[in-house]
């Protein structure tokens, strides 16, 4: 993907928080990444190329697209991330490939349940909070969980056979800073449990009951005047109450679904379709349809269903709709959320399908008004010449002589309605003797376009002759001569009345004085013209200088021209001393300048 492909969508990418992907031509993702702002971080990609790695810079390179899927924080953005690249593998993602997963806090479904981390979740019964992205924030928790309610962490079941075993012996010398002993009866079970559903308020984020017992334990500590212990506690709270334990990218609550959202309007149906495997997104994608008369939302949303299920081999047997489609399909069956995590899913979608929509409609009002000056000449311009195509690339001729000496040619390039002087080229007429300006036409386009068509160059849309009907029968000699008649549009400027002639047509069009077309030619014309009197001027001083050297005796066109490319004029060659010239040119002819020189100036 290069500046100007990314250039031509820069509009398009949303300043949310969410992930990019990096797509080869095929749709396989390439790269991975998230990003608190999109916009901005996908645009890093694009400036200061010498800064950027190999890597980075390949990468883009062989990007022929980029896909974004907005969120609703930078979390999200990271699990989703981690999601898609465990997933799919991608080939410039290093990171995230070890297949490390995030923590989950999981309350164990046993008698008396044990609280631990873990890295991933059975499905046996067992409660698991998280994902948590950072596990310092975790651990914070799980240290206030600990501190506040004592829940056993160890690793065994607390079984009979186990407590018979005797296998938690070792276990015992700490229960009074781990638990209170529910291995040897020192707990009784229902209060266990409620200590254990105080510990669920926490992970679920119920706050309030929470809150209210660690003030009572705090105000315990203050009366007993161990603030240092009242002090730890009002750390771990605030901790504890900017901490989120949840997150709408993953649930451990969710198995295989597929979600659906649409919007419609005038003209199109927009459907958004989110891929959920094992609670985690792994896929994206929004399509947009036709409408025609008897369209309706049921129609619309299950044909796209069957579309997205297909194209994405979805074998999922529970789908989240934002309405009832009022039908049953053996295959799978429709869910309208209310709550919950399900409602999280369909509204992230929603959101996405929104922003799609509004981008849509952005791009077709800027198709509308952004009409630069150079398309709008070009297309008055392909007009006013009755051409086929708009003609972006557009050169121009002139010739220059003064009495038949030095006789020069110029060729001036536009692109876009602009000069490309890197473009530009100058000739020394070669074939022609004497002032011809129609010979002269004929040797300079023909060794042009001879050039062009040798090193498989493009040709331009428009070739602008300075002259009238004489200069342009010339130049199509050559045109044809080349087999390009037809093959671009060729036509002269006669500047008395600003006639424009074209091949086989005795009479001219003429443009009005006020038309931009018309000044672009005007303009094409006097930017050749100029070029071609500055090179001929070049030229002539350059003879003169010539002659100004070889007019001494001894002194050949060799050594002239070299002393001119050193030196550039004949006053610096004049002010050398004699043992510089000497070391250029060798005291012969050293000798021989300086007593023509010194003569002239006795």
């Amino acid at each position: 993907m290069t500046k100007e492909d990314y250039k031509n969508i820069a509009h398009t990418i949303p300043k949310n928080p969410g992930i990019y992907k990096f797509m080869d031509a095929e749709d396989k993702i390439l790269y991975v990444g998230k990003a608190k702002n999109l916009k901005n971080r996908v645009n890093s990609y694009f400036v200061n190329d010498k800064q950027k790695s190999f890597k980075t810079r390949t990468l883009v390179k062989n990007a022929h697209h980029i896909d974004v899927l907005i969120v609703d924080t930078e979390q999200d953005a990271l699990l989703l991330e981690n999601s898609l690249i465990k997933n799919f593998q991608p080939r410039y993602n290093v990171m995230l490939k070890d297949g490390k997963s995030y923590t989950y806090i999981c309350i164990k479904n046993e008698r008396f349940p044990r609280v631990f981390f873990t890295r991933k979740f059975i499905k046996d019964g067992s409660q698991y909070f998280g994902p948590y992205t950072s596990k310092y924030r975790a651990k914070v928790v799980f240290d206030l969980i600990k501190r506040l309610f004592k829940i056993r962490t160890c690793s065994l079941p607390l079984t009979k056979e186990n407590i018979e075993a005797k296998k938690f012996k070792v276990c015992l010398e700490y229960h009074i800073k781990n638990c209170l002993g529910p291995c040897e009866g020192l707990e009784s079970e229902i209060f266990y449990n409620d200590k254990v559903n105080q510990v669920k308020n926490i992970l679920n984020g119920k706050f309030k009951p929470v809150k209210d017992y660690v003030k009572a334990q705090m105000q315990i500590h203050v009366d007993k005047l161990e603030f240092e212990q009242a002090q730890d506690l009002k750390e771990k709270l605030t901790y504890f109450e900017d901490f989120q334990s949840k997150s709408t990218v993953v649930s451990t609550t969710i198995d295989d679904l597929d979600v659906f959202a649409l919007k419609i309007n005038e003209e199109f149906g927009f459907v958004t379709y989110l891929k959920i495997i094992d609670g985690a997104i792994i896929n994206s994608d929004t399509i947009e349809i036709k409408l025609n008369a008897e369209s309706e939302k049921k129609s619309i949303l299950l044909y796209a269903i069957l579309r997205l299920r297909e194209k994405f081999n979805s074998i999922s047997k529970e789908l989240l709709v934002p309405f009832d489609l009022d039908i049953e399909i053996d295959d799978f069956k429709w869910h309208v959320p209310k709550r919950g995590d399900k409602l999280k899913l369909l509204e992230l979608a929603e959101k996405n399908l929104t922003y799609f929509v509004f981008e849509k409609r952005k791009q077709a009002i800027n198709k509308v008004k952004k009409v630069t000056s150079a398309e709008r000449i070009l297309t008055t311009l392909k007009e006013d010449l009755q051409m086929d195509v708009l003609p972006f690339h557009i050169e121009c001729f002139d010739n220059s002589n003064i009495q038949g000496t030095n006789p020069v040619a110029s060729c001036v390039v536009f692109k876009n309605a602009k000069p490309s002087k890197s473009d530009y080229r100058k000739f020394n007429i070669k074939t022609v003797k004497g002032p011809d300006d129609f010979a002269s036409m004929t040797e300079v386009v023909g060794r042009r376009y001879r050039r062009l068509l040798k090193e498989e160059k493009p040709l331009p849309q428009l070739v602008i002759i300075d002259g009238g009907k004489g200069q342009l029968s010339a130049t199509m000699k050559s045109i044809d001569e080349l087999g390009l008649r037809n093959k671009m549009v060729v036509v002269g400027i006669a500047k008395r009345l600003e006639e424009i002639y074209f091949p086989e047509d005795s009479i001219p069009l003429y443009i009005s004085k006020k038309s931009e077309s018309l000044k672009l030619i005007q303009q094409l014309r006097n930017e050749a013209h100029r070029f071609a009197i500055n090179f001929h001027r070049d030229q002539r001083s350059k003879n003169a200088l010539g002659t100004a050297l070889t007019d001494i005796p001894g002194v050949g066109k060799t050594t002239a021209e070299k002393l001119l490319t050193r030196y550039k004029s004949i006053k610096r060659i004049k002010g050398l001393q004699k043992e510089e010239l000497e070391t250029v040119v060798g005291k012969s002819v050293t000798k021989k300048i300086f007593d023509y020189w010194h003569g002239e100036e006795e």
